[in-house]
């Protein structure tokens, strides 16, 4: 139907060459259209009048240009442990990708993280999607991501949902890596005394590339290490690096992706 919609519209049809969809559980709905032209009055009131008739937010993007018709976020909401939380996913920004399986990746990794007294360190958390849930369980979290529209995001929701034991620094894991192990001091870290947390466990959640081998190595320094993974291979060949120093005690598949052969993976090793 939408696709029908655009395609009898010359003006919203032309030179469209992307359409991309973000929705969630909760009901918002946006869509980005991109083009290879710039966006006039023309296009803004052609957009405003189906975003009216679909009730979404539109997005149309151009080289330089960003024309927003409503908002750039869509709020997703999660219920974890019976507590539910908010999630402010910005256009553009990394999200999961389907939100009923997201919400038994949250419950699965809340349980395997336990009730702790000590700290968590969390790299790549993208907009706090599981920083919310795992905050509550430890006593602070030091958390790290390297995109600003993600970290942006995370600040929101943390602050949204009441979360009030996260520093989050926008750094790599790679940047991070060398903050701990004092190979150089970093400016985006001032005002944090990294020698204050008590860190009991790890939380990753890498790209598809995996952890790359120093900060593998880093985190054999924690008792446990709490591993999300969108590829099996690089997953694979993490633990394989630590076999060593760390067994895995608990794992879980999540298919996020339905009648494909990708799948989601969440391994919780613990020390040997």
């Amino acid at each position: 139907m939408l696709r029908e919609r655009w395609e009898a519209s010359p003006t919203l049809n032309h030179k469209l060459f992307q359409v991309d969809f973000l929705t969630t559980l909760a009901g918002d709905a946006m869509i980005t259209m991109c083009y290879h032209r710039p966006l006039d009055a023309e296009w803004q009131a052609a957009a405003e009048q189906l975003a009216a008739e679909l009730n979404v937010s539109l997005i149309g993007r151009s080289k330089g240009q960003k024309l927003i018709i409503g908002q750039d976020y869509v709020t997703e909401k999660l219920d974890v442990a019976g507590r539910t939380f908010s999630y402010r996913q910005p256009e553009g920004a990394f999200t999961q990708p389907n939100g009923t399986v997201n919400g038994k990746m949250l419950n699965w990794a809340f349980d395997a993280l336990g009730e702790r007294q000590d700290d968590l360190l969390e790299l790549y958390c993208g907009n706090g999607n599981f920083t919310l849930p795992l905050a509550t369980r430890v006593r602070k979290v030091l958390a790290t991501e390297i995109s600003k529209t993600s970290v942006n995001a995370a600040l929101s929701n943390l602050d949204d949902n009441g979360v009030d034991n996260v520093t989050l620094v926008r750094l790599s894991a790679e940047e991070l890596t060398e903050a701990l192990n004092e190979v150089r001091p970093f400016r985006r870290l001032h005002g944090v005394d990294l020698k204050s947390y008590d860190f009991g466990s790890v939380f990753v959640d890498p790209p598809r590339a995996g952890m790359d081998p120093d900060t593998c190595e880093l985190t054999r320094r924690f008792e446990r290490i709490l591993y999300i993974s969108c590829n099996p291979e690089t997953l694979a060949a993490n633990i394989a690096q630590l076999h060593d120093t760390h067994r895995v005690e608990r794992c879980a598949l999540f298919d996020q992706f339905p009648y494909t052969h990708h799948m989601e993976s969440g391994v919780l090793l613990v020390r040997r």
